[in-house]
């Protein structure tokens, strides 16, 4: 049974289908939403210098047990064995792998750092009570970034470079975050923060000041502290979904792997590391979840799998034929003067539905826009039915309003 809005919504919209406990496969809307958020994320990414690789899933036990993770991280590892008898685990995350792969370019020299290394892959966590769809599964995509600096204080400055970038994405997003002082738990360090949507069904407790100069997740505060360090207002509880989660590592990884670099004095010295998530899957079903009706998905309009969808008139009515052809001109009008929306435009040809029905099911798949060829297309000049899903409005406009209106909407 779905215990979520996001996961019931999801499965309704056929949006996911289950494969498995914590498993899902994701159907065509869905893979278009997550290229797109991936595509905002590289943007993101690319404005901090990073650069993009990709590292094996399957990651050598010895690695893990060099940093003492083999054991620390329990049964969450999805562990297994090849057929010479040699021990893996498919990667939840992958500080080993990459610092392993930065130790081994030998003469690295202070000129080339800082190095900002990140992938968006799938990761791999045996949950032992996998829920809430998306939110909470064993196979999931992961945007993992791994910094390398040549100083703590270089290595403060990306972490508030990236910090910046995780604000930017969710801003970009319409997403209400909140950035909480956060526990460093398997993955270590001396810093963390996690990013978190504020959710009923969110399984992480955060304190939060009503005037923002505080926040954090429960597990890093005294059970005694109740008011804001700051100013001394009382703090307020909240539950979030975590989204993102950023980490100060200093050299717990590289002092591991001997990942140095070569100084201005040609002296060998431990990289300074952080490392930085997005949960990909995880901010999909999140923001379902946050932004969604009971009944109608309404996604961040940036990622929206599709933004425009046409319902031509119904099949038999009076406006059928000169409806329909009107309505493939505002198509073909629109393709030409705002090119990027030809392809992310859906024609209803369910023709032998009413108009009414089509327009439910397009509420509640979440299209962004709505354009309905209905009584007022026979008027002179045309007029069509527009619908605005994210604001609820409902507008009459001619081809040439349809057209203005739809050239200011973004696509990644």
């Amino acid at each position: 049974e779905p215990a979520c809005r996001s996961q019931k919504l999801m499965l309704q919209g056929g949006l996911i289908h289950p494969a498995g406990p914590g498993c899902y496969c994701y159907l065509p809307p869905t893979v278009r939403a997550m290229e797109k958020l991936i595509r905002v994320m590289d943007e993101e990414m690319r404005a901090v210098g990073g650069q993009k690789l990709n590292v094996p899933s399957l990651s050598s036990a010895e690695l893990w047990r060099a940093s003492g993770r083999w054991d620390q991280m329990g049964p969450e590892l999805f562990r297994l064995a090849d057929r010479h008898g040699k021990a893996y685990c498919l990667g939840p995350t992958h500080e080993e792998a990459v610092t392993e792969l930065v130790a081994a370019q030998g003469n690295l020299s202070y000129r080339q750092l800082p190095l900002r290394l990140y992938q968006v892959t799938r990761k791999f966590r045996d949950e032992p009570k996998p829920r809430f769809g998306l939110l909470r599964s064993r196979e999931f995509y992961m945007k993992d970034m791994y910094t390398f600096d040549a100083s703590e204080a270089a290595a403060r400055h990306t972490y508030d470079l990236v910090c910046d970038a995780y604000r930017s994405l969710f801003d970009r997003l319409g997403l209400p975050f909140v950035k909480v002082r956060a526990a460093t738990g398997s993955i270590g360090g001396t810093m963390s923060h996690e990013f978190q949507l504020p959710a009923a069904v969110g399984e992480d407790r955060l304190v939060v000041c009503p005037d923002g100069h505080f926040a954090a997740n429960v597990e890093t505060v005294n059970g005694d502290q109740m008011s804001c360090p700051t100013c001394g207002e009382k703090l307020t509880q909240t539950r979030g979904i975590e989204v993102g989660h950023t980490f100060y590592l200093g050299t717990k990884y590289s002092s591991v792997s001997n990942a140095v670099f070569y100084s201005a004095e040609n002296k060998p010295q431990l990289v300074e590391m952080g490392c930085y998530g997005l949960g990909v899957t995880r901010i999909l079903a999140a923001s379902i979840e946050v932004l969604s009706t009971e009944d109608s998905i309404r996604w961040p309009s940036l990622i929206a799998p599709y933004q425009l969808c046409f319902i031509p008139p119904k099949r038999g009515s009076k406006e059928e034929e000169e409806g329909a052809a009107l309505l493939e001109r505002v198509y073909d009008d629109l393709a030409e003067a705002v090119p990027h929306l030809a392809g992310d435009s859906v024609l209803d040809d369910r023709t032998q539905l009413t108009i009414g029905k089509r327009l439910k099911d397009a509420n509640r798949l979440g299209y962004p826009y709505v354009v309905i060829a209905g009584k007022k297309v026979c008027e002179d000049p045309p007029v069509f039915e527009v619908w605005n899903q994210n604001t609820g409005e409902v507008l009459f406009l001619t081809k040439e309003g349809v057209i203005e209106l739809l050239s200011k909407v973004q696509v990644p």
